[in-house]
Formats: structure tokens, sequence, C-alpha cells
């Protein structure tokens, strides 16, 4: 998830596209798009879409689909005056990919598409590149943050240039990785370990295998215990160290859109956004609109 989401992000500072993406817009039948907002109101539910096995935003616990963007998935379908519906899918190779996937288009096994996806990262060269879809709902600004083992640094807070002598965790091909490596022509690279998740990473800083993990900000509050605290340290040469996330439509149900829009302002405007992310232990940080 990472790695698509920082060659997103990196391609988007360029003004590039996505890997592999090279999408045009094509006429679809009304069976595998999204609903108008009339559509869903009369239906009674929402189709909203989220990240398979990816806390604290979204996993299934005991049969039960639990994290931050089912709790705002529900708190749309509320305002919307309806019931909200999961579907979960795995990441493709790029966001794009996920929209066109999950959105406008469908996947080619089953071409079935959500009203809303949810944890889209917000910034104007994606929206250009996905025209078929609309870009909504910010309702979180993520940032990478050092999270670490406070008996081990007592005296100060572990900051990058501390790797070239201590382990630290990253998720693999993920922002942090690729920043960390790149630092003083990989002088750091045998001091990172790399964890396929982000979770599996603070397992190991818990277990005492490494001394630090660096990563986005939620992932690291999520996997913290009474031993580890997070620290956002200045992240000198990183150009995408922090992002908004969002929701994304259909572009041709722009009522829809608003709908969520709105909904996701008033829940930021009366702290319900906050206190969703505190209730999973979480700091919420608004984005800036």
């Amino acid at each position: 998830m990472h790695r698509r989401l920082f060659l997103t992000l990196v391609a988007a500072s360029f003004g590039l596209s996505a890997p592999g993406h090279a999408e045009r817009m094509q006429n679809v039948g009304r069976d595998v798009v999204g609903q108008s907002l009339d559509d869903i109101i009369d239906r009674g539910f929402v189709e909203i879409g989220v990240y398979d096995d990816f806390p604290p935003y979204s996993w299934t616990e005991n049969g039960v689909l639990r994290g931050v963007d089912v709790e705002i998935g529900r708190l749309i379908a509320q305002s919307i005056g309806v019931e909200a519906r999961f579907v979960s899918f795995g990441a493709d190779e790029s966001v794009d990919s996920d929209l066109r996937n999950n959105v406008w288009k469908g996947h080619y096994i089953g071409e079935k598409v959500v009203n809303v996806m949810m944890r889209v990262p917000y910034n104007r060269e994606l929206a250009l590149r996905n025209e078929m879809v609309v870009l909504t709902g910010q309702y979180q600004n993520e940032k990478i943050i050092i999270a670490y083992d406070q008996a081990f640094y007592e005296d100060s807070k572990p900051v990058p240039a501390y790797f070239r002598y201590d382990k630290v965790g990253v998720e693999n091909d993920s922002i942090a990785d690729f920043y960390l490596s790149g630092i003083g022509s990989g002088i750091m690279v045998p001091n990172i370990v790399r964890y396929r998740t982000p979770a599996l990473a603070m397992d190991a800083l818990r277990a005492g295998e490494v001394r630090a993990v660096m990563g986005a900000r939620a992932q690291m509050e999520w996997g913290a215990g009474d031993a580890i605290a997070v620290h956002e340290p200045s992240l000198t040469g990183l150009s995408v160290g922090e992002w908004t996330l969002g929701t994304a439509v259909r572009m041709n149900w722009r009522a829809l859109g608003y709908a969520v829009d709105d909904a996701i302002r008033a829940a930021a405007e009366d702290g319900r956004l906050k206190q969703i992310y505190a209730n999973y232990g979480l700091t919420w940080s608004p984005p800036v609109w």
C-alpha cells in the first residue's frame, strides 16, 4: 500500500503519470457505475469501499469490520440517511488502478464498483489524471513520523542520522524505506529492517528487534504502547513527507460527492472526526481545506 502511495505521490510531484497507468475515458453501462444520490436514498444504502487488512483504517476482527475509515463511512451514510454497506478490496499496483477498479469502471473479474472509496490521497495531479472520478471529502492529514523505544532513547529522540548505527524498521517499499535507503548513498541500508506491513514492524519494535520504526503517523500510533513513543522530526530532503487523504466518487454523480463532503466537514467542525480517531488511540490532524 505505501509503495503504491509513494509512487503515486512522487509521480504527482513531478507531473508524471503513475506506473502502468494509461486510462482513457470510455462509456460503461449503468449496471457497473455508482448510483446517483436519489437512487441511493431510494434504495436505502450506500456502498463504501475500504482496503483489506489495513489497520487502523480498515480490517476485520472476529468477523466484524473495524477501523477509522469504516467509522467515517458510517458517518457519511448517517448524514445521507441510509445504511452503510462496505466492500473491502485489495490494493492494486497504483491508486489510479484502484480508482479505475473500484469507482468508475470495475475490475475485469467482476466489474463491481462502489459509490464512495475511502483513503484516497488528495492532490491536483492525481485528480487531473483520473478524469472519471471526483476527489472530495478530505478528512485527514497524514505524515511520516518515527516511533521509538523510550528506554533506549532516554536522553534524546531519534532522528534519521541515528539509524547509521541503530536498527530501524520500515514497511517494505514504503515512503520511509525509499527515504532512508537514499540517505548518504545508502549508508543506512545495513540497519534498515524491512517488514511486509507496518504492524509487523511495530511488533518487532516492541520485541526489541529494532530500536525505532518509521512510517505513517496513524500506523505508528496504532502500534505504540507504554514503552513506545512517537515524534515528528524534521525530515530533510523528503519530498513527500505528508499528504491529505479523502474520498472518491464517480465524476457524473456530483451530488453524492457534495453530500460526502458536507458530511465530513460537519463531522470535522463538531468534533466527531477527532473522536473517531481518539477511539482508536490516534491523533486526528485536520486537512487544510
